[in-house]
């Protein structure tokens, strides 16, 4: 199984972020993770669209824009415009959560659905078919830097499970399912072998004095 790895510039430098999505870029990275806050469905403030523009043009690389905020379908468009190449809302923030993965698809960008770890997983085998990716927060979402919850775990089993069961994965094509939050070597063995494959880590790959090398210890944690 191909194991993708997204630095999540919410642990950058803000005040050099350009610099920081190159740094990105030439460690190696899958994809850049931008976790847009509004300080209302999680108790903080990040970027907004024109942020999002500023690092799509000092990267050519795919960017995994995580909403973290309530009536995101308001938004998508500028998002999109932005330069997002997926968009991912949370299943507890839109009473409309089918429509919104419906119209990103629309705005001809891949549809991703979070969830909290609270919520419970049974509900995410409805979604599977309507998304391309499936993130299971294993922290609290709002801040970085938290301790890993290791009973999302048994989530991301049961993830895995459904998508086998429903046909989704191929021999050399697995469903994406993401987790963020506490992501480390010892972490992401851990969410590997659980059935997760791609990785957000933040403070761990930005903590550690060659990016490059912390992103290859992520994806060869499953050995």
């Amino acid at each position: 199984m191909t194991i993708y790895v997204e630095p999540s510039i919410l642990s950058g430098d803000f005040g050099r972020l350009a610099e920081e999505a190159k740094r990105i870029t030439e460690a190696g990275a899958d994809a850049m993770h931008i976790d847009v806050m509004d300080g209302h469905f999680v108790p903080n403030l990040t970027f907004g669209p024109k942020v999002v523009s500023a690092i799509n043009r000092a990267t050519d690389l795919f960017l995994d824009v995580h909403l973290m905020m309530y009536n995101p379908f308001d938004y998508i468009e500028q998002f999109v415009a932005a330069g997002a190449d997926r968009i991912i809302i949370h299943f507890e923030a839109t009473e409309d959560v089918e429509d919104t993965l419906d119209y990103i698809h629309k705005c001809n960008v891949q549809a991703g659905l979070a969830f909290c770890p609270e919520t419970t997983e049974t509900i995410v085998p409805k979604f599977l078919r309507a998304c391309d990716l499936i993130l299971l927060m294993t922290v609290h979402p709002g801040f970085g830097g938290q301790s890993f919850m290791s009973e999302v775990l048994k989530k991301v089993r049961f993830t895995r499970e459904a998508c086998v069961k429903l046909g989704l994965d191929e021999k050399d094509k697995k469903f994406l399912i993401q987790v963020d939050g506490g992501i480390t070597p010892e972490t992401s063995k851990l969410c590997i072998e659980s059935g997760a494959n791609v990785l957000v880590s933040g403070t761990y790959l930005f903590a550690h004095k060659n990016m490059k090398q912390a992103i290859h210890e992520l994806r060869s944690a499953k050995q």
